[in-house]
């Protein structure tokens, strides 16, 4: 109970922040869904209501590479309300709590039912969930794709799932699609196209 109470006392303390800050009011929703995010983590570990104690990971943690990081922010875009499920995902994820992680972005979906950014982060989090690419992980991409048919963000990271699993052949496909769909201005666009020569030069070595 005292956990909650803290929360509450947190919230309405980071609020008068804001509005003593005079910070606009169109940041405020972010930091309401930082701070809803912060909660949902904490409800979900489920003891909420019990003393301090040693958070227990339910798996080995995971490496969420911060370049991969900056390529879906270039590729999403930074400080957006779906994007926040995300950073709250990576946090578990790299706790080790892949359970959780999962969970925070099927959170998100709630609110952003449509969001590009979360279903195919859902792809993403299933898999490090799971450890390798699954039939859930496939349908996640599979919808990503469908809302954005023309963005190269879902077919890469189908693709670095399947790269992270170790099946390189299953991957380049993907990648080809990923860089064939990128903007030429894109920011993001040579990081793909280097992914994808390294991915080749590993095939070639494997032949």
């Amino acid at each position: 109970m005292m956990g909650w109470i803290a929360l509450a006392l947190i919230g309405v303390a980071v609020a008068t922040a804001l509005w003593l800050s005079g910070v606009a009011r169109r940041l405020w929703t972010l930091a309401g869904a930082t701070l809803m995010l912060g909660a949902a983590g904490y409800a979900l570990q489920q003891h909420a209501g019990l003393g301090e104690h040693l958070a227990v990971s339910d798996a080995a943690p995971v490496l969420v590479a911060p370049d991969i990081v900056e390529l879906r922010d270039a590729m999403f875009g930074r400080f957006t309300g779906d994007g926040a499920y995300l950073m709250a995902s990576d946090a578990l994820m790299r706790s080790g709590s892949r359970r959780s992680g999962a969970t925070v972005v099927l959170l998100g979906l709630n609110h952003y039912p449509r969001s590009l950014t979360l279903w195919t982060g859902l792809g993403t989090a299933l898999t490090q969930h799971d450890g390798a690419m699954s039939p859930a992980a496939r349908l996640a991409f599979a919808q990503a794709t469908r809302l954005a048919p023309e963005h190269p963000a879902p077919p890469f990271f189908e693709g670095l799932a399947y790269a992270n699993a170790g099946d390189y052949r299953a991957a380049r496909p993907y990648w080809s699609r990923a860089l064939a769909l990128a903007p030429r201005g894109a920011s993001y666009r040579a990081t793909i196209a280097r992914d994808l020569v390294t991915l080749d030069l590993i095939l070639a070595r494997g032949t």
